[in-house]
């Protein structure tokens, strides 16, 4: 998984996945945070699904777009940053279950942007 091009996939494909899960699961998910609306949820999984289908685009190209995988990369690591607000300020009143998968996802969310990252470093020194 080393290279820019499957770390970008597998970003694509776990955000695609992630986002049709909570697209067709938002009533549940929402429950089990503690949210009386799935809206939030279901909003959620748009987005993923709407990066997933960018990040996927990018990596399936041959030359990659360096704009494109910092555009990638700035969204992964906004997506940490509101994370991490929203789990230490503990934000929108959520169960401890809704904190804690929350903070599991920025986790592996840091992980792609550091390795999309590293992968696109080794693109421009090379």
């Amino acid at each position: 998984m080393k290279t820019l091009k499957n770390v970008l996939l597998v970003n694509a494909l776990s955000s695609g996945v992630t986002g049709l899960g909570l697209i067709a699961f938002s009533a549940p998910i929402a429950i089990l945070f503690g949210i009386s609306e799935p809206t939030p949820v279901m909003d959620v999984g748009i987005f993923l699904v709407a990066f997933a289908i960018l990040a996927f685009r990018e990596s399936r190209r041959t030359i990659h777009n360096l704009k494109m995988v910092k555009l990638i990369i700035a969204l992964d690591i906004i997506w940490v940053l509101v994370s991490l607000l929203v789990v230490v300020l503990q934000l929108f009143n959520l169960t401890l279950l809704g904190y804690f998968g929350i903070g599991a996802v920025a986790l592996w969310v840091a992980g792609m942007a550091y390795l999309q990252f590293n992968g696109m470093k080794r693109l421009t020194v090379a």
